[in-house]
């Protein structure tokens, strides 16, 4: 009898430990990000996910958290970034159409095309800065980046 007390103590445990850790999985989450509207299908999309006040801009993208890099079909571009912690992150796009890696400038100005999540323009009054391009990021979730050529 006390044989069959241990056991069922043993799986009760087990299934306490069990679900404990199923409940930290369910804290991450999917981030889906589209790009629509590209000038032209030529080159890749580069999705740059930050995580950190102070970490954009990053014109040679080394503080991104994570990085991802998709082709462009029809003018427009997604990714996927799956089992994401929940927390603030900021997004980060280059079009780069060729494929080099980094933002090509002509003068002060980048001659591909760049967009950071919560921007529909960027100037010299609207720098990008983590702080407002920053979102929570506590469910799986959609998100839209418009991309800005200049």
């Amino acid at each position: 009898m006390a044989q069959v007390i241990k056991k069922i103590v043993f799986i009760f445990i087990l299934i306490i430990f069990i679900s404990f850790n199923k409940k930290d999985i369910d804290k991450t989450h999917s981030l889906i990000i589209k790009v629509k509207y590209l000038r032209n299908s030529k080159g890749v999309v580069q999705f740059a996910l930050y995580n950190k006040e102070g970490s954009i801009p990053d014109e040679k993208y080394k503080r991104y958290y994570k990085k991802k890099i998709a082709p462009i079909t029809k003018d427009s571009s997604t990714v996927i970034f799956s089992n994401l912690p929940e927390g603030r992150y900021a997004i980060n796009i280059l079009h780069d159409e060729n494929k080099n890696g980094k933002i090509d400038k002509s003068f002060l100005l980048p001659k591909e095309g760049i967009g950071f999540s919560n921007y529909q323009s960027i100037g010299i009054g609207n720098r990008p800065k983590f702080s407002k391009a920053s979102f929570l990021l506590n469910s799986d979730t959609v998100k839209e980046v418009k991309v800005i050529y200049f």
